[in-house]
């Protein structure tokens, strides 16, 4: 999942960030990971809970599904397939051995009736119960009553619509379980990660291992630093593929043609080069200092640019999905130059906007073209251009339509896109697909090879795509076996929601008409808006906290990726507060994570010598196990469908179990008490330390700084700081753990306060904020908001209701709010909320 001026692949209006993730699954067959609903083959380390064994809930339906799915849809009813049941039947025949009853008790429906089908005389799996003894009397005995012998007439028809019903919505295939590698991984990533081989520049032809290429969208050079910390959700992907064992290619780079850099340069009196080597060296640091390292940090100012892309070009010519036509542009005179996008500001014919820019409105996010703008002026000199006829070439998109149509349907059967990616791109092809210009005269940029057109460039948004493929070219010789790779490559694409068309319509299409065997977007991950305050942002414009100055601001870059991260738009709008990031790091990080993760090795070191003690499994204990086991499963759930907002409140929400644990059972009470309240005491705090060990690797794809932290207070070996699917004991009785410090700092409010009127200024309210996406970020300029409600400031006003002896229902009403905002208040912080002095229950 990989990408710098702070911006992806965008437009170059919004200059908004887009990302764009390369998943390689190697499963081993190309015709099944080529076909909608494919499967992935994962190497994953599997390392079960040794607190609990497993349930016929947690073995029984995905293993019935995945079976089912092999035998039905694929044909394939052997070994592979009755494989996946094997945990089940042993199960099953462990709870008959031991029960000693006829009847399986606890047993869902679903398992058990599937089971039934599967596994009755004239099943599949018969054979299977060969030396199952029990399960095999069970089913023989069972299958004779006349309920069993009815509904098995049914069975032919359940099949056929079992085995629709599976080829629509295909269940995850496991990979066979494989012991794991560990390595180190490269540029300052953090600690150790586990991989199931080292990166060697290519994918491996491995059915167990998959390979996970990276590629971030090129910010633009043309601009400030942006904020990288939080929206880098290929970033926070490919820290998760490695902890899994997945292998990943991350790879970044900047974007440096375009009208953006010339007219930046103009105005600094550079040269474009100049420019992009001074902005690529700026990025670099800022990426560094967010913790963002990458496989390869390249550009798009490059010989592999220029021959992949003229490569694409001349086989879209080649194939007729190219036309010649005249092109009405505007011409500064007095400049002696064409207006292209950045050069020409004025009216926007749509909604009036009065500066919008000759290729897009900041405002409605309307494409335009040059000549629609009213009262047009020249950006360099203000004068009034005239419109000029100029030869062009533009990309066939009407002719290309059907195979876009084709290649779409197939891709959103079985990818991950976001609602608002699909109605984007619906509502193009709705309208119909129009010719689109893909060059520019211009002299910055990938110049064109064809004779006629020498003198021009090609247009950024057809060109900038492109620095996918050649920095990953840049990066290593097999680059063709990533982006030429369909078979065994996913590609994730993370942007603002103004950039999707160009992701979903005119990049596809120009490499569908290529006729390459290019690697298409298979998951399209758009974001909404993100605010600023009551207004919006505008990084075009200069307005907002760019990334070297978020540096100066005295807060970690952690605190920054885990809360902007924990705003991201997902779903709709969301707005950057700088009170609520105080609050956000005061309750969240550092009272509930910070706390609990404290405390656990706190209590290791005050009252057990810094070894971790031996632990004797209470119900309790296995309860809140579970929890934290359900937790992380829906944790594994959303990462793998990319809803990294809602993954990081399930990290939280396993934090505040935690702390309610440590809360309930008191180990400092207990610790003074009997033997048996001492080895009570040794329980819950082995149990807290082995959970504060889980959050260390939980966290690392969000603050990979807090979770190396932990690993060394805690002395996790590296071969222990892998990501299973679930909950294990990573710290055994007997482990000696580090010193253990604080890990996060309260912000005060005089801190936050004095950090906003830093950044304060004037600000336009209302109407949609700058686009949030991946490693591009902006905080703007606004006016000043009202003080956060904090329970003591409504305490103030209570006190001073009372003292000015307001009326009764009055001062009654403010005290429901002071105690509501007592109670948000401490269940932020992860503490039950205090029932008021003088009310207690008898």
């Amino acid at each position: 999942m990989s990408r710098t001026s702070p911006r992806g692949w965008r437009r170059r209006s919004r200059r908004s960030r887009a990302t764009s993730s390369v998943t390689a699954a190697a499963t081993g067959s190309a015709k099944a990971s080529a076909a909608p609903g494919r499967s992935r083959a994962r190497a994953r380390s599997r390392r079960e809970p040794r607190h609990a064994s497993p349930s016929l809930g947690t073995l029984g339906t995905p293993a019935v599904a995945a079976a089912l799915y092999l035998w039905l849809v694929q044909g394939r009813a052997g070994p592979e397939a009755l494989g996946l049941l094997q945990p089940l039947l042993a199960h099953l025949e462990q709870h008959l051995a031991r029960s000693g009853t006829s009847h399986l008790a606890g047993v869902s429906e679903g398992a058990l009736g599937v089971g039934m089908g599967w596994m009755s005389p004239a099943g599949q799996g018969w054979p299977q119960l060969c030396e199952l003894q029990v399960l095999r009397s069970w089913f023989g005995a069972v299958s004779a009553l006349e309920p069993c012998r009815a509904a098995a007439a049914l069975l032919p028809e359940a099949l056929r619509e079992l085995r629709a019903h599976l080829a629509q919505h295909p269940p995850h295939l496991p990979s066979p379980p494989r012991e794991p590698q560990v390595r180190p991984r490269p540029g300052g990533e953090g600690g150790a990660q586990v991989g199931t081989a080292p990166l060697t520049g290519c994918p491996q032809q491995d059915e167990e291992s998959p390979e996970r290429a990276c590629a971030h969208a090129q910010p633009r050079c043309a601009s400030h630093a942006s904020m990288p910390g939080v929206p880098s959700p290929d970033g926070r992907c490919c820290r998760y593929s490695r902890l899994r064992g997945w292998n990943t290619l991350f790879v970044c780079g900047t974007d440096e043609y375009g009208t953006a850099t010339e007219t930046r340069a103009l105005q600094e009196g550079l040269s474009p080069r100049q420019l992009c080597d001074r902005y690529h060296a700026l990025h670099a640091d800022i990426y560094a200092w967010f913790r963002i390292s990458f496989d390869h940090f390249g550009r798009t100012t490059t010989p592999q640019q220029t021959s992949i892309a003229q490569d694409i070009f001349q086989r879209l010519l080649a194939r007729g999905f190219l036309l010649q036509d005249t092109l009405e542009q505007l011409r500064c005179e007095r400049c002696g130059r064409y207006l292209a996008d950045r050069f020409v500001e004025g009216t926007c014919p749509s909604c009036g906007y009065g500066e919008a820019r000759g290729d897009q409105c900041d405002r409605c996010g309307k494409l335009i073209n040059a000549v629609e703008l009213q009262n047009p002026q020249c950006k360099l000199c203000r004068g009034t251009p005239v419109v000029t006829p100029t030869q062009h070439l533009f990309l066939d998109l009407p002719k290309l339509e059907g195979r876009l149509e084709a290649w779409l349907e197939r891709t959103w059967a079985a990818g991950e896109w976001t609602a608002n990616a699909r109605h984007i791109t619906r509502t193009w092809l709705r309208d119909g697909l129009k010719p689109r210009c893909i060059t520019r005269d211009l002299t910055w940029g990938t110049p064109v090879p064809l004779d006629g057109f020498r003198d021009k460039v090609f247009y950024v948004w057809f060109d900038a795509p492109i620095g996918y493929l050649s920095i990953t070219a840049n990066y290593t010789e097999h680059w063709e076996r990533w982006w030429k790779n369909p078979q065994q490559v996913e590609l994730y694409n993370f942007m603002a929601k103004d950039n999707v068309p160009f992701h979903s319509v005119v990049f596809p299409c120009s490499l569908l008409g290529a006729d390459d065997n290019y690697t298409l977007v298979n998951h399209l991950i758009a974001t909404e808006y993100l605010n600023y305050e009551d207004g919006k942002f505008s990084k075009s414009r200069g307005v907002g906290v760019f990334g070297d100055m978020a540096k100066d601001t005295g807060i970690p870059a952690d605190v920054w990726r885990f809360y902007l991260l924990y705003l991201r738009p997902e779903g709709q709008d969301s707005a950057f507060c700088w009170a609520d990031l105080m609050l956000k790091n005061n309750s969240e990080l550092l009272n509930n994570l910070g706390n609990f993760i404290n405390r656990a090795g706190m209590f290791v070191c005050k009252f057990f010598g810094g070894t971790v003690p031996a632990m004797a499994l209470t119900a309790e204990d296995q309860r809140l196990l579970a929890r934290v086991t359900l937790e992380m499963r829906q944790y594994h759930q959303l990462m793998e469908r990319v809803r990294l907002r809602d993954a990081l409140r399930c990290v939280l929400g396993i934090s505040r179990h935690g702390n309610q644990y440590i809360q309930v059972n008191e180990p400092w009470k207990r610790i003074k008490g009997d033997d048996r309240d001492r080895q009570r005491a040794g329980t819950v705090t082995g149990v807290a330390v082995n959970l504060a060990a889980t959050l260390a690797a939980l966290l690392q794809p969000f603050v990979p700084g807090i979770s190396a932290a932990i690993q060394a207070q805690l002395r996790i070996p590296p071969e222990r700081c892998g990501l299973g699917p679930g909950l294990t004991c990573t710290l055994p009785a007997g482990h000696r753990v580090g010193t253990v410090s604080p890990l996060f700092q309260k912000l005060e409010p005089e801190q936050v306060e004095a950090l906003r009127q830093r950044f304060g200024g004037g600000q336009v309210s209302g109407g949609s904020g700058a686009p949030q996406s991946a490693l591009n970020f902006t905080l703007g300029t606004c006016s000043p908001i009202p003080p956060l409600p904090i329970p003591s400031a409504k305490g103030n006003l209570v006190r001073q209701l009372k003292a000015a002896q307001a009326e009764k229902a009055q001062v009654e009403a403010q005290v429901a709010k002071l105690l509501e905002l007592k109670r948000q208040l401490a269940l932020a912080e992860g503490r039950s909320p205090e029932v008021p002095k003088g009310k207690r229950k008898k």
